[in-house]
């Protein structure tokens, strides 16, 4: 009997170089146009997860940009309004190495525009901070009353044990300013980390893992311990996005499939691991959600006056209510968490 012979006809690895060429020709030339509010929003997205991880572009991917930095001073002249997006682009692609020294020179415009003047929520007066403070505008530590605003507001627990994703988002993102993306420690303390951990339990109870990686990112930017649990689930679905080349409208997941690729370079997983190509990719996420949210909160408000804010009591009543898989997710986030009991006794609003 002769060989077997067994060929191996696996894909070849693509390079780190390729991959973030191909995703920077798809951001800044295919998916949208330049002047676009969400070319805008999807660039800086882009780039921002790539400078606060500490890398570099290689220079074919940064060329994908010459022709907005060329222009960037008529863009913000033009157009004020989006002063932070054009900022953070700027000063991004600056630090990822593109040769040019225009950041410095943009923040001096919008301050001496006062463009942080007309910013009404103190989220984004503390980016703007920051991306000032990026071209030597201003302290690099947020202070003052600004500072103190923003820790009462990441220090109300109670907040994020409920479903609002606005309230999520702005407690990560004021983590992000305040230890400017971790480079600092931003000292939050234990009323402000228990905010994320309950914002992260919801995340993960509601299959969010746009949400969740935020969180986990959150934590490690204030130099806290992150649920192991928690970065293998958000780890498995940035693995099973599906990437492809698409001439239709990009209405995708992109920005869910970013932040777990965000998570994934600061935890030194894999990243990127999709085939890419230099053109319009479309991003989509597996769906196939248990919807375990939505069933304990419909479960929870029937309830009315019999509800508990005791979880030992309520997991009982819950097994019989909830499908299989999704009380099994449930038990995931509760087996993540040690405080989860905590977490419940807000979540159930038992208390009149």
């Amino acid at each position: 009997m002769g060989t077997v012979i067994q060929l191996d006809f696996s894909k070849p690895v693509p390079s780190q170089d390729s991959q973030q060429t191909a995703l920077a020709q798809c951001f800044a030339r295919h998916r949208r146009i330049g002047d676009d509010v969400f070319w805008l929003k999807e660039n800086a997205e882009f780039l921002n997860i790539h400078e606060t991880s500490g890398q570099k572009l290689s220079a074919q991917a940064l060329s994908a940009y010459e022709v907005f930095y060329n222009d960037v001073e008529n863009r913000l002249r033009f157009f004020p309004q989006y002063y932070r997006f054009l900022l953070s682009i700027t000063l991004d692609l600056e630090a990822l190495g593109f040769e040019g020294g225009k950041g410095a020179q943009l923040c001096d415009w919008a301050h001496r525009a006062q463009l942080v003047d007309a910013e009404l929520s103190d989220l984004q007066r503390a980016e703007a901070a920051r991306l000032l403070a990026r071209g030597g505008i201003g302290p690099l530590a947020l202070e003052g009353a600004l500072s103190a605003r923003l820790r009462r507001f990441i220090s109300h627990s109670a907040t994020f044990s409920l479903p609002n994703k606005k309230a999520a988002y702005e407690l990560t993102h004021i983590v992000f300013y305040l230890s400017d993306y971790g480079r600092r420690d931003p000292d939050i303390g234990a009323e402000a980390v228990r905010s994320l951990m309950f914002a992260g339990t919801l995340a993960l109870i509601d299959e969010n893992a746009d949400l969740l990686a935020e969180v986990c990112l959150a934590l490690r930017a204030a130099r806290q311990p992150v649920p192991r649990a928690w970065e293998a689930w958000v780890e498995a679905v940035g693995l099973r996005f599906q990437v492809t080349a698409e001439a239709s409208a990009p209405i995708d997941d992109y920005h869910e499939y970013l932040t777990c690729n965000w998570l994934a370079m600061a935890s030194g997983g894999a990243s990127f691991v999709q085939q890419m190509s230099p053109e319009r990719m479309i991003f989509r996420k597996s769906h196939g959600h248990h919807g375990v949210l939505r069933a304990l909160s419909e479960h929870l408000y029937q309830l009315a006056d019999r509800r508990h804010e005791d979880w030992l009591a309520m997991r009982r009543d819950l097994e019989g209510t909830l499908g299989h898989e999704a009380y099994a997710h449930l038990l995931t986030a509760e087996a993540a968490y040690p405080e989860f009991d905590r977490f419940f006794a807000h979540f159930a609003r038992a208390r009149g």
